[in-house]
């Protein structure tokens, strides 16, 4: 028997994985697949999950494999500067292909020890009151304490769960590629320039490192009854034109996909032991490149309250606090692109509140207000009223002895105490307490679970202890 059945061996699905084996638990990865998918559909970390990759040690590795931007752009395609004075220590984008970030992630779960397996689809599923139980293809049967479906906007754990999936189907469609071009950069580079004035939808750009490869984003003509069925290297060719007066002698394709911009989202996250997460949940156009970093962190918020179940020390709604803390943000994430997809259509009525809106982006806090939303690091849980750290994420202070992000590794709750008068005594089997002062934090001691999101702030060892008791159930040592 297995401690969680993750279904989907994407980026959200391997994230989980590893966080899971962090804390020792017997997981294995299901997915469909039997390789890995070329398709590069992300380009690009952001800030919130940059955080995340630093505090489990795993930055380096991704630093390695992409390379930083500092540029705007993000919010609806509106090129302003980055904002200075961003609540960070990474205010970057971290431009790496998908294909990279999964090829990590999957590397970081399998040196964890999680069981792998691909060329496993799931066709049943069933639960009672201690398991679950996922029926494969093949007729091999599975049983485990809880299941995770990670298995994309077409869900088979969704659907199998009775999970609602309410939204707005695609109004249109995008088709993209990878494949070769004849026609020189510069000629590529002023269509592009041109094109890009009133067609957002579109982009031709080098992929790889000089290889000649070029990835295509070009408006399809309509929107396909089976979006599951890629179109046409014609297709592509007769779009090109259509779009740009040209098909930049486009040859030799690797792959070629589609999407739309439904967006939809799951009314429940959460059905007895089984949980959705990543576009399972959610799916939404990629504007501001939100997608598989809504996938991450759900599986951040994720990973640690399932091994706290698992563990038996999980207070009383905990897991429920899954679907209470990420749904809101999905249903953020699906706004800000719903509102995004009306500033990039041609009408004139959209087109005037587009200029608007880059009209007050030259504000500062505007802009930033629009690039922490994208980014992510303006979330802020409802853990109720306090102090203004409480509930938000924390990011990575300077210590008189280190950096806060590099005492999370391992994935355990945490007290940052300036004053030295605190304890944990009792919770030190899942709480670190760690005595340190940073020039960055008014406050005398913070308590952050193990995703990094603020708990509690003071210095009052009763309230502490509640608070203890709140997150990390009953004290057991």
């Amino acid at each position: 028997m297995f401690d969680v059945i993750v279904v989907g061996g994407g980026p959200t699905g391997m994230m989980l994985a590893g966080e899971l084996r962090l804390h020792g638990a017997h997981v294995v990865v299901l997915e469909r697949e039997p390789q890995p998918p070329k398709v590069v559909r992300s380009l690009g970390l952001h800030v919130r999950s940059i955080e995340v990759l630093d505090q489990r040690g795993l930055l380096e590795r991704f630093l390695a494999h992409g390379q930083k931007f500092r540029r705007g752009g993000y919010f609806a395609g509106i090129d302003k500067p980055w904002p200075d004075r961003m609540d960070t220590a990474h205010g970057y984008i971290l431009g790496i292909p998908q294909t990279s970030t999964e090829r990590l992630l999957t590397e970081h779960a399998t040196e964890a020890g999680a069981d792998i397996r691909r060329g496993s689809e799931l066709v049943g599923l069933s639960q009672d009151e201690v398991s679950v139980i996922a029926e494969l293809a093949d007729g091999t049967r599975l049983r485990s304490r809880y299941l995770v479906g990670c298995d994309g906007g077409r869900s088979t754990v969704r659907k199998l769960a009775g999970v609602g999936f309410p939204g707005e189907p695609a109004r249109y469609e995008t088709l993209l590629g990878v494949m070769e071009l004849t026609a020189a950069p510069q000629e590529v580079a002023a269509v592009m320039t041109e094109v890009r004035k009133t067609q957002l939808r579109f982009g031709v750009g080098p992929v790889g490192d000089g290889d000649g490869l070029y990835r295509v984003v070009v408006p399809a003509g309509g929107v396909s009854e089976d979006r599951a069925v890629p179109p046409t290297f014609e297709e592509f060719q007769q779009q090109l034109w259509a779009t740009a007066g040209t098909d930049f002698g486009v040859h030799s394709p690797r792959w070629l996909s589609r999407f739309g911009d439904a967006t939809r989202l799951a009314e429940r996250y959460r059905v007895g032991r089984v949980f959705l997460a990543g576009d399972a949940a959610h799916v939404h156009p990629p504007l501001g490149g939100q997608g598989l970093n809504l996938g991450l962190q759900d599986a951040f918020n994720l990973g640690w309250k399932l091994a706290a179940a698992l563990h038996d020390w999980a207070p009383d709604g905990l897991l429920d606090s899954y679907h209470a803390e990420r749904h809101p943000v999905a249903a953020t994430v699906l706004d800000n692109t719903r509102a995004q997809t009306e500033l990039i259509a041609l009408e004139s009525g959209p087109r005037a509140a587009r200029r608007l809106l880059a009209e007050l982006m030259d504000f500062e806090e505007v802009n930033r207000y629009l690039i922490e939303k994208i980014t992510a690091i303006s979330v802020r849980y409802d853990f109720g009223q306090g102090h203004h750290l409480l509930g938000r994420r924390m990011r990575d202070v300077e210590l008189k002895r280190g950096h806060l992000y590099g005492l999370m590794h391992r994935g355990r709750g945490l007290l940052l105490d300036q004053t030295g008068r605190l304890s944990v005594s009792g919770w030190t089997d899942r709480v670190d307490h760690i005595v340190d002062v940073s020039e960055e934090l008014t406050v005398p001691a913070l308590l952050l679970r193990p995703d990094g999101h603020v708990a509690w702030v003071g210095d009052d060892q009763q309230e502490l202890c509640t608070q203890l008791l709140r997150w990390f159930g009953v004290a057991g040592n």
